[in-house]
């Protein structure tokens, strides 16, 4: 079980397909998505059967808040882009988690959302190691 787990936490299938662990930071794993059109950074609160941020104690919500906080700052200083949008939609994935993406002008769909726009494009390994790398430097 990796250090902080919650005892039964299992993630999301989709999830783990389609981004890859990066750190673990307290509440949450830290994970990056697998799409290189967008820096796109993903916290997941391991806590069992959680589908809203509501239904976090007031504990670990002050704790997400803080580790949003964190990656987002760091997300922006390392890829210095316009805008680091923060989002916890769930209406796919009903595990609770929390995308932070950072974008810039003339990115693809900007100023549109990233969800739905085209088809994923997967890092190339090295790519993604690397980039993995500058965030864990960053925070």
């Amino acid at each position: 079980m990796m250090r902080g787990q919650q005892h039964g936490f299992i993630l999301d299938r989709q999830l783990n397909a389609e981004s890859e662990p990066l750190i673990w930071l307290g509440l949450c794993e830290l994970r990056v998505m697998n799409d290189r059109r967008w820096p796109w950074l993903i916290l997941v609160p391991h806590r069992t059967d959680i589908e809203e941020l509501f239904e976090l104690t007031p504990l670990d919500l002050t704790m997400l808040t803080f580790e949003v906080n964190m990656v987002g700052q760091a997300l922006k200083d390392r890829t210095g882009c316009t805008k680091v949008n923060v989002a916890a939609l769930g209406n796919v994935v009903r595990q609770l988690h929390v995308h932070i993406v950072a974008r810039s002008e003339g990115d693809p769909n900007w100023p549109g959302p990233v969800w739905g726009h085209g088809l994923r494009e997967p890092y190339r390994r090295e790519d993604l190691h690397q980039f993995a790398e500058n965030i864990r430097q960053g925070l």
